[in-house]
């Protein structure tokens, strides 16, 4: 049988770099603070049941519930009727982005074509971006809407903004530069859509790549993983909460202070910084969450043993 060259080259190339991987030195352990876990400070709870915000909205079309708010990120859910429109407008400063969960969002991104977002959609605007939507259909649609803490509206000339905001605008300039896409950020992604050409070994991908703001999706199925351990307690992030959307299926977390959460598709975890938490797909079928948090690579910290 004919083997190329370049196959030889690349089994060659990849012996290597296992070589190189197991011969690296062990990661000598570091001291870290561990204080106790953060306590929670409403909105932000543990576990957000979409099934009980629902609940307190029935019989309304259009609500807003606030999901999570720290010194880093703010969620809100956010349903709207169909015709319900979000005029134009923009942030200076920070990206914004959304997880629709049901019905069909027309967005009108500057620079980008218009398209539809539905039932897995997730869309992204970066910083001096105008951006404008509008639910479409006969049913209301619902989002998780994501931004960076204390964000700052701005309304094009030609929109007013909404009188009802009891703030006070004034005119101004700021040499208004639309942000790029870079750094892999795209405008619009589907979760079903990218499991789907990915494939049985589709395990995720990230979202959302910002100096201030990640968003990751993580897809899989419990048959896949090791047993539960339920002595291992995960990680904790020091200078950061984390949360999660999830987006399909279940996901178990034992999280610390808080014993196991099993959470659904639609609900959200949070964890404030110095928790432990280990969350792991749960359940036959296939299970994704959408992890954000206010790094671009935010460190996990495993218990070691103490240093000599």
């Amino acid at each position: 049988m004919h083997v190329s060259k370049i196959s030889i080259l690349a089994v060659s190339a990849a012996a290597l770099i296992s070589l190189t991987y197991a011969q690296r030195t062990p990661e000598e352990p570091s001291w870290a603070p561990k204080p106790d876990p953060t306590k929670y400070v409403p909105p932000n709870k543990p576990h957000t049941k979409l099934t009980d915000v629902k609940a307190k909205h029935a019989g309304l079309e259009n609500w807003r519930e606030e999901i999570v708010s720290d010194d880093l990120l703010h969620a809100d859910y956010i349903s709207a009727a169909p015709g319900s429109k979000v005029s134009k407008r923009f942030h200076s400063d920070t990206r914004e982005w959304w997880i629709v969960m049901a019905g069909k969002i027309r967005f009108e991104i500057e620079g980008q074509d218009s398209f539809i977002a539905t039932k897995g959609s997730m869309v992204q605007v970066p910083y001096q971006t105008i951006y404008a939507m509008e639910t479409i259909g006969d049913e209301p649609s619902l989002r998780l809407e994501v931004n960076i803490a204390h964000v700052q509206t701005l309304y094009p000339g030609s929109e007013p903004p909404p009188a009802d905001l009891r703030i006070n605008f004034i005119p101004v300039t700021l040499h208004r530069k639309p942000a790029p896409y870079d750094h892999g950020n795209k405008p619009h992604i589907n979760l079903y859509e990218l499991a789907k050409n990915g494939g049985p070994k589709y395990s995720g991908q990230r979202f959302v790549h910002d100096d201030r703001g990640l968003s990751n999706i993580i897809y899989g199925y419990e048959k896949n993983m090791p047993p539960y351990d339920p002595k291992n307690r995960g990680h904790y992030h020091p200078e950061s909460c984390e949360f999660w959307l999830i987006m399909a299926g279940q996901i178990m977390y034992p999280v610390e202070g808080q014993g196991t959460i099993i959470a659904s598709e639609g609900d959200v975890v949070y964890v404030p910084k110095f928790t432990f938490h280990a969350p792991r797909f749960y359940g036959e079928g296939p299970s994704c969450r959408l992890a954000i948090n206010g790094y671009t690579n935010i460190a996990h910290l495993f218990e070691a043993a103490k240093p000599h």
